[in-house]
């Protein structure tokens, strides 16, 4: 399954510098608003420490990680909601991402304009939020009026609909997300079809400058601060390093370049591990003498859904599924050494797959 994140923000915080470090394609980074007028989409693997045991162990012709598109969507200004500096547009574009990286500018440099004209993490965040706000205000306010003539005909289920959206309505126009607003199966439904956009979920990124990426700043804990009722997460990047780092070819150079700044890892590594987790994501392989690939799948599916993302025939003629644990495999070097050992399990349709698996399907036709 593809795995799409969108990245957003206020003009001139650091999110197409961010971009370029994260993936090949290389957004153009101005000191003006509107920079990037269509989204760029950059696909890049996923970095995963278990695909290189499997590839010791295995030998295979070629090795395929897990893939990520990050979208760089041009910078929100207040009014977008409204269309003010091509924001029906971008808008769109964020309806379409899975999740949503928002960066929020954390440093001071005369040298970068602040479209608001001064620094204030707090004041940038809620700019951001009420436009995404308002548009899905205005999804639901239509959504309502198409829906009341039903209701007053005595539509059981377009009631459940309008009682749920009323909910949110008044939830939104409290000037709170939609995500943080409980709801049973019957409104996850309902809303699934809106894509609202403050229901996706979100990460934090403080952009800081090089000498606070460990412990931050006072406009970093400003934020950590606001957004802690909100159950997510705030990472600490600077994303000039994270250009320097995206550099290294070689892995030993990197990593220590890494330790001179005090890191164990990049902050596209963190930003990847925070998105998998926060979307509930976990990863089984497949391993064979052809290829060694890695499969993303939601946490809790079942082996016919996990097979579905190789080919969805692998879904509709299930059989069973074979799984051996990775340290397992470790130990027993084969997957011959692991039937002997008794650690190859025949699962079928109720398995729910771990995080880790090396799943082989047997399917019909």
């Amino acid at each position: 399954m593809g795995l799409k994140c969108g990245i957003i923000g206020l003009p001139n915080v650091g999110k197409s510098t961010l971009f370029n470090a994260l993936s090949n394609a290389k957004a153009e980074a101005a000191n003006f608003p509107f920079c990037t007028i269509e989204p760029n989409v950059g696909v890049i693997t996923v970095p995963d420490e278990r695909l290189k045991v499997l590839n010791k162990l295995v030998n295979p012709e070629k090795i395929i990680p897990a893939a990520m598109e990050f979208v760089d969507i041009a910078g929100l200004v207040k009014g977008a909601s409204k269309g003010e500096g091509l924001g029906n547009q971008f808008l769109a574009n964020i309806r379409e991402v899975d999740a949503i990286i928002h960066v929020v500018r954390c440093f001071d440099n005369e040298n970068i304009v602040h479209v608001e004209g001064v620094v204030n993490p707090i004041s940038d965040k809620e700019v951001i939020d009420l436009e995404l706000q308002l548009k899905d205000l205005d999804s639901i306010e239509k959504r309502i009026v198409r829906i009341e003539k039903l209701v007053k005909s005595g539509d059981e289920m377009a009631r459940k609909e309008y009682e749920n959206l009323n909910a949110f309505k008044k939830h939104l126009e409290s000037g709170q997300n939609a995500r943080s607003l409980d709801r049973d199966d019957d409104a996850t439904t309902f809303l699934d079809s809106l894509k609202l956009l403050t229901d996706k979920p979100v990460i934090y990124v403080a952009n800081v400058e090089e000498e606070y990426v460990i412990n931050g700043n006072h406009w970093s804990h400003q934020l950590v601060e606001f957004v802690d009722k909100e159950n997510t997460e705030v990472i600490l990047i600077c994303a000039s390093l994270e250009s320097q780092i995206a550099e290294f070819e070689d892995e030993e150079d990197k990593n220590l370049f890494l330790l001179e700044y005090g890191l164990a890892e990049s902050g596209l590594n963190r930003l990847i591990k925070t998105s998998y987790r926060i979307l509930r994501l976990i990863t089984y392989f497949t391993a064979g003498a052809k290829e060694v690939r890695a499969w993303t799948v939601k946490k809790g599916w079942k082996a016919p859904q996990a097979a579905g993302v190789i080919h969805t025939d692998f879904e509709k003629g299930f059989i069973k599924a074979e799984v051996i644990k990775l340290l397992d495999y470790e130990r027993y070097q084969t997957e011959q050494g692991c039937k002997e050992a008794g650690k190859l399990a025949i699962e079928g349709k109720e398995y729910i797959v771990k995080d880790g698996d090396i799943m082989h399907f047997r399917f019909n036709m």
